[in-house]
């Protein structure tokens, strides 16, 4: 092909690509997700015996999130500081923990957990327990 037909071609390509303005046509790029999941909470919990508060207690806790009627027991990955849940829910969630030991907290106010096009926005909180 000689160079004039490919610069015709290649006019024709980005003329066919524009933007109808006047009739209030935007397009956008498209939005590649990934399969991977993700969780909408991520609690570390803290023991305010602790001088430092540097020990994380996992043994023996127990994570809840409530949103609505919807309740669910987060969990903790083996090499993890965090109970994790609500995977790909986005909620307002009430978070209650409860352990042998100490007093039970429940959360005053939700935890919003939002979403964009693709996955959940991880809300990540601390929270020290008082025995």
């Amino acid at each position: 092909m000689n160079t004039k037909k490919l610069l015709i071609v290649l006019l024709l390509i980005c003329t066919s690509c524009s933007v109808d303005i006047d009739n209030d046509e935007v397009t956008t790029d498209p939005v590649f997700c990934t399969e991977e999941l993700r969780y909408g909470l991520e609690i570390t919990v803290r023991s305010a015996a602790i001088d430092t508060n540097a020990i994380i207690i996992k043994e023996g806790i127990t994570v809840v999130a409530k949103d609505g009627e919807y309740s669910e027991k987060l969990i903790n990955i083996t090499g993890t500081d965090a109970f994790i849940g609500a995977a790909e829910r986005p909620g307002n969630y009430f978070i209650t923990i409860r352990g042998e030991g100490y007093k039970t907290y429940t959360s005053s106010d939700p935890i919003l957990v939002e979403s964009d096009q693709c996955h959940v926005l991880t809300e990540s909180l601390e929270i020290i327990l008082s025995q």
